[in-house]
C-alpha cells in the first residue's frame, strides 16, 4: 500500500453517534383530579358567568389566554356566548345508549324478586341516567350499596361521582373505594369518608387535615363500623381474612391517561376546542351587532314630539339613526341616508364549522345532534361519520354489560347478609342486553336480502333471520320459513326407510363365515353352461 492510500485511508470519514446525557424534565401539573372534575362540571352546566369566573381563578399556564380567562378592553367589551355544546353532547350519548337498554335476566326467581323490588325503590333506571351522565363528563364513579332500615327494608342504592371518590388498587386490583361526603355543623364543615372494601366499611371523620371522633357532629354520631363475609381484622387494623365482595361497585367508560386508576372524561381533551367555538360564535354574534344598519336622518325631518315639539329619541332596535345638520345650500337636497355594514358571513360560517368539527371528531357525529349535514362541506361525509356515535356507543355499552351485573349481584348478596334470606356466597347468575343503534330500515333489509336469495348465497332461514332477528320469536320465524318453501315450491323430501329389524341386518354387524350369501334358497337354473353351445359346455 503507497503512501497516498494510507493518508486516503486517515482521512476517510467516519460516523460516530454519541449517546444523549439524561435528562430530567419538571412538569407541575395545574389541576388534580378532583380540579379537573370540578372544570368538567362547570362545562356541563354550561353557565357563562360560572365559566367566567372559573377561569378568572385559573390564571396559571395558557389558560390565562382562553377565551373564557381574557378581559375586554374598556369601551371594547364583547358579549361572551356559550353555545352549550359540551351538555348537549353528554346527555345525547346517554339517551342513545339508555334508549334501547333491555331488562335484567336473573336465573334465580328469588334473586329476581329481591332485584325487582329493590329497583323499584330505588328508581334504578333513573338514578341509572344520571350516573352515565356524570361518568362521561367527571370520568368514573361508583355505586354505593348501603341498608338503612327506618327508610327501606331492601338496599339502598347512591352513585357518587369521581370528584367525591378515591380509589385505592393494588397491582392493578382495586382494594378499597373511599366515598366523601361533606357535613356542615355550624360555621365548620367535615368530609366523612367511608371506606369500602372487601367485607368491611369503616367510617373516617375530618376536619380540615385532621381526624376526629364521629360523634363530634350528629350527622355522624351513629355510625359504627361494619365486618361481613368473613372478614376478620388484623392487628393494627389492617385487613386479615379478606371478605368475599365489597358494597361497591366502581363505573368507568375510558382510562384517563395522566391518572393511575382512573377514568377519563370526554372532556378532558376537548375543552380548549369548545372554548375556541364560543370564541367563534361569539365574534360572529358581535359583528352581527356591530353591523346593524345606520341611518343618517336630517335633523328638519325627524319625528317630535306633537306636545313638546322635542325630537323623538330613537329606539335602540326599531329606528336606530343618527342626527344630521339640514342642508340649507341652494342645490342642497335634505334625505335619509341609510348605511349598512358588510359582514362576512362566508368567513364566519368556515370558521364556525371547522370549530364544531373539532368538538365532535371521534366522539359524537353531527347529525345525531340534530346538526343539518347539508350546511356542512359535504352531506355523504358527514352522514359517514354517525359512525363515530356507534362507537362511543359500543365502549359505553360494553363497560356497563359488565359492571352492572355486578350491581345487581351486590344488591342481591346485601339483603341476604342483612336479612340472612340466603346464601350469599352462591353464585347470582345476572346478565343485560342492549338493542342495537342506527338499525336499517326494513325496506333497506328487504333490498339486501332480495340480492342474496336471486344470487343463491342466502337460505330461506337465513334471509328470515336477518330481516326479523329478535323481533320475532323462534316459532314465528320457523312457520314463516314454512309458507316461504310452501309458496316457492320447495319440497322437502323425507329420508328412504331402511327396514332395520330385518334377521341379518343390522347396522354396525359385522359379516359371519357365509358373509354375501343371501339367506332365500338357490333357484334352478337347469343344467349349467354356456348358452349357444354344445351340452356339456363350458
Amino acid at each position: 500500500m503507497g503512501w497516498v492510500d494510507k493518508m486516503k485511508r486517515k482521512i476517510r470519514s467516519w460516523l460516530n453517534v454519541r449517546e444523549a446525557d439524561p435528562a430530567c424534565f419538571d412538569i407541575t401539573e395545574t389541576l388534580d383530579y378532583e380540579g379537573n372534575a370540578i372544570k368538567n362540571r362547570i362545562w356541563y352546566r354550561g353557565d357563562s358567568n360560572e365559566l367566567q369566573q372559573l377561569y378568572e381563578q385559573m390564571s396559571a399556564g395558557v389558560d390565562r389566554y382562553k377565551f373564557w380567562a381574557c378581559k375586554s378592553s374598556p369601551g371594547m367589551e364583547i358579549r361572551k356566548i356559550h353555545t352549550g355544546l359540551p351538555g348537549l353532547v353528554v346527555d345525547m350519548i346517554a339517551a342513545v345508549t339508555l334508549a334501547d337498554i333491555g331488562e335484567f335476566q336473573i336465573k334465580n326467581a328469588e334473586d329476581r324478586d329481591i332485584w325487582e323490588k329493590t329497583c323499584e325503590e330505588n328508581k334504578f333506571f333513573k338514578r341509572l341516567e344520571k350516573a352515565v351522565k356524570e361518568t362521561l363528563y367527571i370520568g368514573d364513579g361508583a355505586f354505593k350499596i348501603t341498608y338503612d332500615s327506618e327508610i327501606s327494608d331492601h338496599p339502598i342504592l347512591e352513585f357518587y361521582p369521581g370528584d367525591r371518590v378515591e380509589i385505592e388498587s393494588e397491582r392493578g386490583r382495586i382494594r378499597e373505594i373511599v366515598f366523601k361526603t361533606i357535613h356542615d355543623h355550624g360555621s365548620n364543615r367535615y368530609v366523612l369518608h367511608e371506606h369500602y372494601g372487601y367485607g368491611y366499611i369503616k367510617n373516617r371523620l375530618y376536619k380540615g387535615n385532621d381526624e376526629v371522633p364521629l360523634d363530634s357532629i350528629p350527622q355522624t354520631e351513629n355510625l359504627r363500623d361494619v365486618f361481613f363475609s368473613g372478614y376478620e381484622e388484623g392487628t393494627g387494623g389492617e385487613p386479615g381474612e379478606r371478605g368475599q365482595y365489597m358494597l361497591a361497585v366502581p363505573i368507568q367508560f375510558y382510562e384517563s391517561g395522566r391518572w393511575d386508576e382512573r377514568g377519563q372524561s370526554v372532556y378532558d381533551k376537548k375543552v380548549d376546542n369548545f372554548d375556541s367555538l364560543d370564541e367563534a360564535w361569539s365574534q360572529w354574534m358581535d359583528a352581527l351587532r356591530s353591523g346593524r344598519s345606520k341611518e343618517y336622518i336630517p335633523e328638519n325631518l325627524i319625528p317630535r314630539d306633537p306636545e313638546t315639539g322635542k325630537l323623538i329619541r330613537p329606539n335602540h332596535f326599531d329606528n336606530r339613526f343618527i342626527a344630521i345638520g339640514s342642508d340649507l345650500s341652494e342645490n342642497g337636497q335634505n334625505k335619509i341616508d341609510l348605511e349598512q355594514p358588510a359582514i362576512p358571513h362566508d368567513s364566519y360560517l368556515a370558521t364556525y364549522v371547522t370549530a364544531l368539527d373539532q368538538c365532535l371528531q371521534g366522539l359524537i357525529s353531527p347529525s345525531t345532534l340534530g346538526i343539518d349535514v347539508k350546511k356542512l362541506d359535504n352531506a355523504e361525509a358527514q352522514r359517514e361519520k354517525e359512525r363515530a356515535t356507534l362507537y362511543t356507543r359500543n365502549t359505553i355499552v360494553a363497560a356497563l354489560e359488565k359492571d352492572l351485573p355486578e350491581v345487581v349481584k351486590t344488591v342481591v348478596r346485601a339483603h341476604k347478609e342483612l336479612t340472612g334470606a340466603g346464601n350469599p356466597a352462591e353464585e347470582i347468575e345476572v346478565s343485560i342486553d342492549f338493542g342495537e343503534y342506527a338499525n336499517p330500515s326494513f325496506e333497506s333489509k328487504v333490498e339486501t336480502v332480495g340480492k342474496g336469495r336471486q344470487q343463491g348465497v342466502m337460505s330461506i332461514e337465513a334471509a328470515v333471520e336477518e330481516l326479523y332477528g329478535d323481533s320475532k320469536d323462534e316459532d314465528w320465524k320457523k312457520e314463516e320459513v314454512a309458507r316461504l318453501k310452501t309458496e316457492q315450491g320447495v319440497a322437502e323430501l323425507e329420508e328412504p326407510a331402511v327396514n332395520q329389524e330385518t334377521e341379518d341386518f343390522r347396522p354396525g354387524s359385522e359379516g359371519g363365515a357365509d358373509e354375501g350369501q343371501n339367506s332365500e334358497p338357490d333357484l334352478d337354473h337347469g343344467t349349467e353352461g354356456v348358452p349357444g353351445t354344445a351340452a356339456g359346455g363350458q
